[in-house]
């Protein structure tokens, strides 16, 4: 079933402990269009998943509206939207199968049990979890157990899926790995999806675009490739990891790292600079002293100050290095060259 969802003008009151009412959404538009995966990027007390909430219908609007296909949403229970909802945990029924626990929605929906069992043998297939059906949810691992929350939540074919932080307790090598399943499924099915996320490598390996939230507001809203390249804001850089910014005055720094920018930014006044920015090159016009380094995931990473930028985070590839020993001691001087599309401009 197609339709877009908008959000217009939405308010999303809470009450802390201490009985204030403090404002989790301020005054958000949001698009979502069919068949296009979201991901509501931000960080914790950001407003994601009162975002989220007030779409599935569990949280009320205090202001502003939710609609489906130009359908205005208020007062429409959450069992009545279409929407589906997958949680950090899963919730998987322990009473149930694999099979048993893939086709309860549709079991709700009064589906033929021919049809039932086609369906869910489709999306334990899609999953990756074929042969599975029979097996007791108790003895899977987190991630096999998050699969099966995603195929039962495609299962109904929702008009709207929505995901919070359906990665975030597993290990970070399951949820790289999981993020582009998640993905492979989504595009597969067709479904419409609002993805909430703290983690930006998965926001950038699951969504169409990126919304970034803060304080309750969306501080942009773009394609990966144009969020990573031209961050609206020194907020929105800051929080996809860049770490030094430089004004891009025409001075000498500026030039040598403006050869690293991957588009013209319309004038921007700053540029980004970030662990992706920078490399170790004999003729690099860059000066930078190793201030720490050590070896992470396959990878050196070294802490430097670059003169005329300040203290950024080098990666340097591991292949053709020995051992520890090959490190670059604090106080060594470096020279560099900016990674083609590695500096980003802001604003």
């Amino acid at each position: 079933m197609s339709g877009d969802l908008a959000v217009r003008d939405l308010v999303v009151l809470y009450r802390d402990d201490d009985g204030s009412v403090a404002t989790a959404v301020d005054h958000l538009d949001l698009d979502v269009a069919t068949g296009e995966v979201v991901a509501l990027l931000g960080p914790s007390g950001s407003g994601k998943s009162s975002l989220l909430r007030a779409v599935a219908g569990l949280e009320p609007a205090a202001a502003g509206r939710i609609t489906w296909d130009g359908e205005d949403l208020a007062g429409v229970p959450a069992h009545r939207r279409g929407f589906g909802l997958m949680f950090q945990d899963g919730q998987l029924f322990g009473h149930r199968d694999v099979a048993g626990n893939v086709a309860f929605g549709l079991q709700m929906q009064r589906v033929p049990a021919r049809e039932r069992a086609e369906r869910t043998r489709e999306l334990l297939d899609l999953v990756g979890l074929a042969g599975f059906a029979h097996r007791a949810v108790s003895t899977l691992s987190g991630g096999e157990r998050q699969r099966v929350a995603l195929a039962r939540s495609l299962a109904p074919r929702p008009r709207l899926l929505l995901l919070d932080e359906p990665l975030s307790a597993l290990d970070r090598a399951l949820r790289e790995r999981l993020a582009d399943e998640v993905r492979e499924a989504l595009v597969a099915t067709g479904t419409t999806a609002l993805f909430v996320t703290h983690d930006h490598d998965e926001a950038f390996a699951v969504a169409d675009r990126i919304a970034v939230m803060d304080l309750g507001r969306l501080l942009q809203v773009d394609t990966p490739p144009r969020l990573w390249q031209s961050p609206a804001t020194r907020r929105v850089a800051e929080f996809l990891g860049y770490e030094a910014f430089v004004a891009d005055d025409g001075g000498p720094v500026a030039r040598a790292l403006a050869a690293g920018v991957a588009r013209d930014g319309g004038g921007a006044p700053l540029l980004a600079v970030g662990p992706a920015s920078l490399e170790v090159a004999d003729d690099g016009p860059l000066v930078a002293t190793v201030r720490a380094a050590g070896f992470r995931r396959g990878v050196v990473e070294l802490a430097a100050d670059v003169e005329g930028v300040g203290e950024v985070t080098l990666v340097e590839r591991t292949a053709g290095r020995s051992g520890a020993g090959d490190l670059p001691r604090p106080g060594t001087s470096l020279r560099l060259r900016p990674v083609a599309g590695g500096v980003a401009r802001v604003g």
